[in-house]
């Protein structure tokens, strides 16, 4: 009887085996290419490029009990019966409705790449080009060639910008790793090759073979330690942390401040083929123009802060360094500074902390206290004042902590940003901070960022700061450029507050750098906001051009910006790869990763 049961239990079990069989689910093997969508947080989850069949619908479930909340007649009722969750049907239900969807959107944006053709690459001569400093347009307009005007910044009108990829120098090669490209960089890489040689002829740097050497490091530090022993309250690292380096030259004094940790803003006016003595007059004359250039330092100083005037000695020019002297003594005096110490060429002010000094003066000396309803933070597009700003009657700004710990801590500055929320800023900078802390660890985790030898880097949508705090808290040693789009809430004073840099700019113009000058640029939430305004195609191809090759590219945003955004980078010959959010696979939040190989 037993041999019988057996017998018959066998051929169940073969008839039962093709019902089996057809509903096991099935999973896709999939590849990690270029062109595959990886999941940031979950590698078993993705999507390739190829579109997938529509999941095989499951057959219709039997319910045997009433669960939902409304009876046969729609009244409410309270006699229902909840169940146990069944996640595989409500991920069934999911695949279906998404699933055509899905594949509307991808052979929406298969198309879309289709049509944007490769970008093609401007003309050699365009390998050092800035928009705005280079704008041929513009400049012939001046009828006169000893205009100012003519070396301030005029950008392409709109529709006449880049529509191509700049190229690189002909013999142009991967960057000297840090710390090493502060003391040499590769000839062929450097904007400019006249100015360059000009500065060697004048002993400024040297060349050997085919690299330029910088001034060596004893120079630089005997002058460090030398402002350090003038005035020890500055304390670099600690007291001092910002550092604006006006004419830097080739940014010496900022490259060995970071070994202080202090980081420097070295601006320098560019170098142009014609006009040369007039512009290397301009850079050393802050008091030219009854001081007007003086009084903007004076304006981004901080209460309290220290400024540091070194004249370069030379018998040639020693009657106009006293004429200048004289000039600059009588200039700071009316501008309340107090002269700390002065010791033969190296001058060092320091600013009042409040306006006791500016409201107590002669009413009649010139230059005159800026109007009460002056807003010292509207920077963008705003004429230089000749007139002295205020500081702020509340203090704001001149009481910050001691760095490192000023990295996280709220300061009062950030009550004046003009923004929705009010009451809740601590909190809302404090979430942004862990925010951005969780996003870097995942960067660290996955992509191995730390390892990159990220240089200079740029947030093109730096909000408080938090990304670039992040990367120091992980340890990536890196310089990084905060921006703070026009078309949002100025954050800039708690960046500088924080002890980082920044600038503020309009996206939908090019940014005043030289091209190939960043290792690394992110941009979270931009494009979504910007497209309303300009181009995302015209941003892109900025974006290429300050980015240096075997450069790397991070964007944050909506999935249909990332979809469009990722057509125009393959356009411009980038590699790409899109990977899903925190939130996961069905969020609208995308992350895309563009590497721009040499």
């Amino acid at each position: 009887m037993s041999k019988l049961a057996k017998t018959v239990a066998f051929f169940l079990l073969l008839f039962s085996l093709p019902f089996l069989f057809k509903h096991l689910p099935s999973y896709p093997l999939t590849t990690q290419n270029g062109n595959d969508r990886l999941s940031f947080y979950n590698p078993n989850t993705s999507a390739g490029s190829t579109f997938p069949q529509p999941a095989p619908r499951r057959p219709k479930v039997v319910v045997v009990e009433r669960t939902g909340i409304i009876d046969e007649m729609g009244f409410m009722t309270d006699d229902f019966i909840v169940g146990d969750l069944d996640e595989g049907l409500i991920q069934s239900l999911l695949d279906d409705r998404n699933s055509s969807a899905d594949n509307d959107k991808r052979e929406s944006n298969v198309t879309r790449i289709a049509r944007n053709e490769k970008f093609g690459v401007c003309n050699e001569s365009l390998s050092d080009y800035i928009p705005c400093l280079d704008s041929v347009e513009a400049v012939s307009g001046f009828v006169s060639v000893d205009r100012d005007d003519k070396n301030e910044r005029h950008c392409p009108k709109i529709g006449r910008g880049l529509d191509c990829l700049v190229p690189r120098p002909k013999h142009y090669k991967i960057r000297i790793p840090w710390p090493k490209s502060r003391d040499e960089v590769w000839f062929d890489n450097v904007p400019n090759a006249y100015s360059a040689e000009k500065k060697v002829r004048q002993n400024w740097i040297s060349r050997k073979d085919d690299k330029l050497i910088f001034p060596e490091i004893g120079t630089q530090v005997q002058y460090l330690n030398r402002i350090s022993k003038m005035v020890p309250e500055i304390a670099f690292g600690l007291r001092t942390r910002v550092v604006l380096d006006i004419g830097c030259g080739v940014a010496s004094f900022g490259a060995y401040l970071m070994e202080r940790n202090v980081t420097t803003l070295s601006i320098a006016p560019k170098d142009f083929n014609g006009n040369r003595f007039k512009l290397h007059w301009k850079e050393v004359c802050l008091l030219c123009e009854d001081g007007i250039l003086l009084l903007e330092a004076n304006r981004m100083l901080r209460a309290g802060g220290y400024f540091v005037w070194a004249s370069q000695p030379s018998n040639k020019h020693r009657d106009n360094l006293v004429q200048q002297w004289k000039d600059m003594t009588d200039l700071t005096s009316r501008l309340c500074w107090e002269l700390i110490q002065k010791e033969e060429y190296i001058a060092i002010w320091q600013k009042p902390l409040n306006n006791s000094c500016y409201l107590t003066s002669d009413s009649k000396l010139q230059p005159s206290l800026c109007g009460i309803d002056d807003d010292p933070d509207d920077v963008w597009y705003v004429k230089v004042k000749a007139c002295i700003t205020r500081l702020p009657q509340n203090g704001y700004g001149r009481n910050i902590t001691h760095w490192p710990a000023r990295l996280h801590y709220p300061q009062d500055r950030l009550y004046s940003i003009k923004m929705d929320s009010v009451t809740s800023r601590k909190e809302l900078y404090k979430a942004d901070s862990n925010y951005w802390n969780e996003i870097v660890r995942g960067y660290v985790g996955a992509f191995h960022i730390d390892n990159m030898n990220l240089r200079n880097v740029m947030d093109m949508k730096a909000g408080y700061g938090g990304f670039a705090a992040a990367l120091l808290d992980f340890g990536i040693n890196c310089w990084v450029m905060n921006v703070v789009p026009v078309s949002g809430s100025n954050t800039l004073p708690v960046i500088y507050d924080r002890g980082l840099t920044g600038v503020m700019h309009d996206w939908c113009e090019p940014f005043d750098t030289y091209p190939r000058t960043y290792d690394f640029i992110h941009a979270a939430g931009l494009f979504s906001v910007e497209q309303k305004r300009c181009s995302m195609s015209s941003i892109m191809l900025e974006m290429d051009r300050i980015l240096r090759p075997d450069g790397r590219v991070y964007v944050h945003d909506t999935s249909v910006v990332v979809d469009e955004l990722e057509g125009i980078a393959k356009a411009m010959g980038w590699v790409t790869f899109v990977f899903d959010s925190a939130e996961g696979p069905y969020s609208n939040s995308k992350l895309l990763t563009c590497e721009k190989r040499l």
